[in-house]
């Protein structure tokens, strides 16, 4: 499996009651469709083998947030995707961290 199953339902527990969601599988991974559009993601860091998340938060957010814990550019395809970042586990463990994670992915979301 090419995500964490574990993972995937902390994720659908923040947004299944806020929200209408679709699941789909891409990329290796599984994506989070909020109104239609790509919210958040999960795969496995085929480097490390560690669990990911993946946060689109806007092209005006990610210069601030890739400061935060575990945040760095998404560089899925070798080559830097703008408005999203890529969140190593160290930034997503704890249930604050994943829920601060999910909001901004959110706010994104519902503003565009």
């Amino acid at each position: 499996m090419a995500y964490s199953d574990y993972l995937a339902e902390r994720i659908r527990q923040r947004l299944t009651n806020r929200y209408p969601i679709e699941e789909k599988k891409m990329m290796g991974g599984l994506i989070f469709m909020v109104n239609g559009k790509m919210c958040l993601g999960i795969d496995r860091d085929k480097n490390t083998g560690n669990d990911r998340l993946m946060v689109r938060v806007g092209k005006a957010r990610e210069e601030a947030l890739r400061l935060k814990k575990g945040s760095r550019e998404m560089d899925f395809t070798g080559k830097v995707m703008r408005g999203f970042l890529f969140i190593d586990p160290e930034g997503f463990d704890t249930d604050k961290d994943l829920d601060f994670w999910v909001e901004k992915a959110l706010e994104f979301n519902l503003e565009h």
